[in-house]
Formats: C-alpha cells, structure tokens, sequence
C-alpha cells in the first residue's frame, strides 16, 4: 500500500477497514490479535551484514533497522465506526530507511493470496518467499533443502527438521500454493535433496496484466 500510494503513511478510515486489508473477520478478538502484531513488528529490528577478505584486511559491514517508525491504532467496539477525525484516525508510519528499500526493490506480494494464507504461517512464509525467489531468479535454480544454508534452515522449521518428514510438509505447502498460483515453477528435485526453481511472473504480476487487458 505503501508503494502504490507512494507514501510511508498509510491510513485506514476504520477498524474495519484495517481487518478487512489483512483478511480477518470483524470482532474485538480478530482485532486485539491484530494489535497484538503490530506491536511486535513495531519491536522488531532487521540486521544485516556481510564479510569479506580483502588482501590483508577483512572487511565486516554491519547495518540495522526498524520496519515502522510510529503506529496510532484506535480500538473501537463497532468495527465499522469510522474515526471522528485525522486525530483519532488510524495511521502506520513506516521507517524511513524500509521505505526506501521496498520503494528500490518492491517485491510483487499478492495481498489477496496473502488473505487466503493468513492461517496457514508455514505455507504462507513459502509463498512469500517463493515469490521474491521466482520473481529475481534469472534461470533455474536448485535450492538446498537441509544445510546450514537450505530452505529448513531459512524457513525455522525446527519441528519439521527431519530430512523426512519436511519433505513431506514442504509437498503439501507447495500443492496448497498451486492451488492459488498454479504458475508456480517450484517442485523437489528426484533425489530429495534441493528445491527446483526458475524465474516466474509472480501471482500479483498476472493478475494486474489480465485486469489491464480487461
């Protein structure tokens, strides 16, 4: 939204307004769990860092920021009760330096899937995940799955950390994304050992060329 509107403030009329973008029923618990996540995202900082030797030197860069620099999200009892006022509105401010990054690279997220998926955290970080690889791959590429650098270990799927049995889940995931991006070009590879991907228009992508058709 933030991109589309070419603004880090995004404002929602309502509570309802704000569910309904994120795909949740309209009710006071839907929406304490909402609030509930913004707070922690609001907490959270990204890191990033890389290393290299250089001659005699090595050379180690660090840097770090915040998703969101403010947040005002007013609860009310009717979900459709529009705010009073810009005061009492409901308004997410993102960082200056995440802005910026998302407006350079934005990634093609379909929200609507995202809705589908909102239950299912697993099959939606792969999809999530999976749009970006596709979506900047520049042929095929075969993922690892297990290692200190394989798509388990990316994911934090500690429960499913038997070669085995993630396997197993990371077929079901990927048949529940098909089902909404039957495009997809992901699949395991015979021996079981890495994810096959290639370079895709993303789900968001086709969806706003057959609406330019149309």
């Amino acid at each position: 939204m933030a991109v589309r509107q070419q603004s880090r403030i995004v404002r929602f009329e309502s509570a309802a307004e704000l569910l309904d973008t994120f795909g949740l029923s309209k009710g006071g618990k839907e929406y304490r769990r909402l609030i509930s996540a913004f707070e922690r995202i609001f907490g959270a900082t990204i890191f990033f860092g890389t290393e290299s030797n250089r001659s005699a030197a090595k050379l180690i860069h660090r840097s770090r920021f915040n998703f969101l620099s403010a947040a005002q999200i007013w609860y009310n009892r009717d979900p459709e009760h529009p705010s009073l006022s810009e005061e009492f509105a409901n308004v997410v401010v993102l960082s200056e330096e995440f802005y910026r990054e998302i407006s350079d690279h934005p990634i093609p997220a379909d929200l609507e899937a995202v809705k589908v998926l909102a239950s299912a955290p697993a099959v939606l970080d792969l999809f999530v995940w999976l749009t970006y690889r596709c979506f900047s791959a520049r042929g095929w590429e075969d993922i690892p799955l297990f290692g200190d650098f394989g798509l388990a270990h990316q994911l934090g799927c500690i429960e499913y950390s038997r070669p085995r049995r993630f396997r197993a889940m990371l077929g079901q995931w990927l048949a529940s994304i098909c089902d909404l991006w039957p495009q997809c070009p992901a699949s395991i590879s015979s021996d079981g050992r890495y994810l096959k991907i290639k370079h895709s228009m993303s789900l968001h992508s086709r969806r706003a060329a057959i609406e330019q058709k149309r």
